[in-house]
């Protein structure tokens, strides 16, 4: 009976500490998964870069919220970017091919992963710049997104006027955010400045240059300015044709062929708010505008809609009291929403540039924008069936100058495909240009424009 008994408790024993070490080795394979999961617990499935001449963005794209740190280092210039919780994938090997040759900005960029669960970005500069961090929520087609813009510590468009950077009342560089920068201590600093060297250089490919020529008035001429607004571009394509075009490159090929057409007039000129595919907010657009003195602003677009059978094009104007039409509201509101796909910091607002759009009655203003409108809405008629046969009015945000008549041209129905079709056609291009153009110039007609100053005033 005695030995039955230790027998059955010697069995229990060891039944005990099996049970014990089984549930410890469960606990501890949990626990390394738990780990891991959490080194890796985001995936970076997207890295784009849109370089242009005002400033160069780098976005990434995920399932989650990125966890990140940025460091601004001197001497020489880089950026050094910690992106938490990610694996070294090829997404973001990948970018180092992305950075070209002619970037304004970044003359190199190296990947590598820096700690367990860190991939370190290493931007070098070729000079000093005013980085601006921040994340965006889902929106769109894009999911969540890490954006940093690289802005140049002088602002560009005034140096191609040969305009020294002090006039603070239309500073584009004083509209930009500012810079959203950890605050490290020495010993993070130092680690920021371990070296890369293990990845290997790379060889960059040749980019045309994106500057946009902009011509200097001198002191006695006077030249109408035409400023031309491609609608959308980089992280804001617009819409998207039945056979795959997409709104951005279609507007910016008539916007550089209305330019050039304008360009050939010995009176006048064009400048475009974009020149290449990047984004652009809407309210930088105007105040490049204002920043130029323009005497017009032209905005390039084509339309969308959810029936594939909408066709014909649209001219529109601002208006203070609300749509003129269900249609004209529901555009509106599309593409008032470009600030929110592109990607905007809405932290760092200039007071500036919200008096800009907001301060003055812009009465005047609309009624010439009607009058414009008119005139190209006219022309237009004659290559393309009109959806409305008068000037429509909405609350677009890019239509908001105080002083500068401003109207948005809705070119065709991307989403139709017979008018996708015609947006892709060089010659119905041309035809839309000359249409436009003409508009303007039987405006200018019967509205002469107003003796200006030098376009930059000292």
């Amino acid at each position: 009976m005695i030995k039955n008994n230790l027998r059955n408790r010697m069995t229990f024993n060891i039944a005990i500490k099996t049970f014990l070490l089984w549930l410890t080795l469960l606990v501890c394979s949990a626990l390394s998964l738990l780990s891991l999961s959490s080194y890796a617990a985001n995936t970076i499935s997207a890295a784009r870069v849109w370089p242009a001449q005002d400033y160069t963005r780098i976005a990434f794209e995920s399932d989650a919220p990125i966890k990140h740190q940025l460091i601004l280092l001197k001497n020489p210039d880089r950026l050094v970017l910690d992106i938490e919780n990610v694996d070294l994938n090829n997404t973001l090997k990948t970018l180092t091919d992305k950075i070209l040759s002619g970037d304004p900005y970044i003359k190199q960029v190296r990947v590598a992963k820096f700690k367990s669960n860190v991939v370190r970005v290493a931007i070098d500069l070729k000079g000093e710049v005013k980085p601006n961090i921040f994340a965006l929520t889902p929106a769109g087609e894009y999911k969540y997104r890490l954006v940093l813009d690289i802005y140049p510590l002088q602002d560009e468009l005034m140096a191609m006027l040969g305009k020294k950077n002090t006039d603070a009342t239309y500073s584009m560089a004083s509209t930009q955010p500012k810079p959203i920068i950890e605050q490290l201590p020495p010993s993070a600093i130092e680690e920021a400045n371990q070296d890369l060297s293990t990845v290997p250089p790379i060889a960059e490919p040749v980019l045309p240059d994106l500057s946009t020529e902009t011509p200097i008035e001198k002191e006695n001429e006077r030249h109408i300015t035409i400023a031309i607004d491609a609608g959308h571009g980089g992280e804001d394509p617009g819409a998207r044709g039945a056979n795959g075009s997409h709104e951005k490159v279609i507007t910016l090929t008539i916007a550089q062929k209305l330019k050039a057409k304008i360009d050939a007039d010995p009176g006048m000129r064009g400048v475009l708010t974009r020149d290449g595919d990047y984004f652009v907010p809407l309210g930088m657009r105007v105040v490049k505008a204002r920043k130029l003195k323009a005497d017009l602003f032209i905005s390039i677009h084509a339309d969308a809609f959810t029936n594939s059978a909408a066709r014909g094009s649209s001219v529109f104007a601002l208006s203070e009291k609300g749509a003129t039409s269900a249609s004209a509201r529901y555009l509106a509101k599309k593409e008032n929403e470009s600030d929110l796909i592109g990607g905007v910091s809405l932290g760092g607002r200039d007071p500036v540039l919200a008096r800009t759009l907001l301060d003055l009655s812009q009465t005047a203003t609309i009624n010439d924008s009607l009058k414009l409108g008119k005139a190209v809405l006219g022309q237009i008629a004659d290559i393309n069936k009109l959806h409305k046969n008068h000037v429509e009015q909405a609350g677009f945000a890019v239509l908001k100058s105080p002083d500068i008549p401003s109207i948005l041209v809705e070119t065709a129905f991307i989403s139709n495909p017979e008018e996708e079709s015609l947006l892709n056609d060089d010659g119905y291009q041309d035809k839309l240009v000359n249409s436009i153009f003409v508009g303007i110039k039987q405006y200018f007609a019967t509205n002469p424009a107003l003796t200006k100053t030098k376009m930059a005033q000292d």
